[in-house]
């Protein structure tokens, strides 16, 4: 089995790539969505949250209020909320490439995860695919996903790409780039070219 890390900055593309790998035959699993499973309601990480953060990040129903835990974490304690969460979510993913593996020797099995090169997990891969995109283009991307203005947009991603190494160090790091700053069906062919290089791989 070829583990798979797929990676990149904010509003980069990430989860587009990772649906085209995943139309290929690939197995995809995104780490955004371990933490939202980890962060609810009767789980250990979410006790710890709370404790760190306080009731304010709360909904009514106990469940936490991610933009408020946001706009908390990334005033200055964005490792901190780091520390409780990544040792759980890395867990999460190894547990699952390893039922992956066992179910289908020859599986590619991506982690998609913003933070795979800060969370210091670059080493739990065989490969590293790091997605990138026009500064600007994130922004618009950013506009569209969240539905918000330019301002806050840009203030939102500003801050989000300070807790992220640059795309050069990202770039550095990368076994593969997909420059997702053209179109769909640019993207769509680096995708074509790197999934057949990773499947010659996992049936090696």
């Amino acid at each position: 089995m070829l583990k798979v890390g797929l990676t990149g900055g904010i509003a980069a593309g990430k989860s587009v790539v990772g649906e085209m790998f995943m139309a290929l035959g690939a197995r995809l699993i995104q780490a955004d969505q371990i933490s939202h499973q980890l962060i609810q309601p009767g789980q250990l990480v979410h006790q710890e949250v709370v404790r760190h953060f306080g009731q304010a990040i709360l909904n009514p129903d106990q469940t936490v209020n991610r933009p408020k835990l946001a706009e908390a974490a990334f005033s200055g304690r964005i490792q901190e909320l780091n520390q409780i969460v990544h040792p759980a979510v890395l867990q999460k993913q190894k547990e699952w490439m390893a039922d992956i593996g066992r179910k289908n020797p020859q599986a590619i099995a991506i982690v998609e995860a913003a933070l795979i090169l800060e969370a210091g997990s670059a080493k739990d891969f065989d490969r590293l695919v790091v997605v990138t995109c026009r500064p600007e283009q994130r922004i618009q991307r950013w506009i569209q996903r969240m539905n918000v203005d330019e301002e806050a947009a840009r203030r939102e991603v500003t801050r989000r790409m300070a807790a992220q190494l640059p795309d050069e160090e990202k770039i550095k790091a990368a076994d593969y780039v997909i420059d997702n700053s053209g179109s769909l069906d640019e993207t769509q062919k680096q995708v074509h070219q790197i999934y057949a290089q990773l499947k010659q791989k996992a049936e090696a």
